[in-house]
């Protein structure tokens, strides 16, 4: 896939380029499908709330993809739910970029991304345990704290909501 092709993008830390994506890439897919696969070995069935590409296609929801160079090194997306808010969703380093501030860099661009939308907060839902903590520590380092369920998710005891207001 050429990323270009969707329009332009930005540059996020460590000279990321951060484009909107269409979902038709080989690379994304192979990467959504490896996040879907930990999602469901770490995460009991009932709380894995990962979108597959079918549903992150939807209008609703707008995807990006991060890149060095020509190497997919992760990506992220916005999901409307109203006027005043908005949730991240589908965040993920290729696994060669875990720990390099992709997630940082995707991070950043949503919340600029909602910011620029009107939206007055966003919240995320993510897992409890170890294997989520790197995830929860990024999200609590830019100002989210955990919430009540939002949207369509309920209290489960293993998924963890958290929000922003912006």
């Amino acid at each position: 896939m050429n990323p270009d092709r969707l329009g332009t993008g930005s540059r996020g830390p460590d000279s990321l380029r951060i484009v909107r994506d269409d979902l038709a890439g080989a690379e994304i897919l192979a990467l959504l499908q490896f996040h879907l696969d930990e999602m469901h070995r770490w995460s009991p069935a009932e709380s894995v709330h990962a979108m597959p590409a079918e549903r992150l296609r939807q209008r609703d929801v707008t995807f990006f993809s991060a890149w060095d160079g020509d190497v997919l090194a992760g990506c992220g997306a916005i999901r409307h739910l109203d006027a005043a808010h908005g949730e991240i969703k589908s965040m993920r380093a290729a696994p060669d970029y875990r720990g390099k501030g992709v997630g940082k860099a995707i991070l950043l661009h949503l919340l600029a991304e909602a910011r620029a939308r009107g939206y007055t907060r966003v919240s995320l839902e993510t897992g409890r345990p170890e294997p989520f903590m790197p995830a929860q520590a990024l999200y609590r380092a830019h100002g989210f704290t955990e919430c009540a369920p939002f949207a369509d998710y309920v209290l489960d005891g293993f998924s963890i909501c958290m929000t922003r207001a912006l």
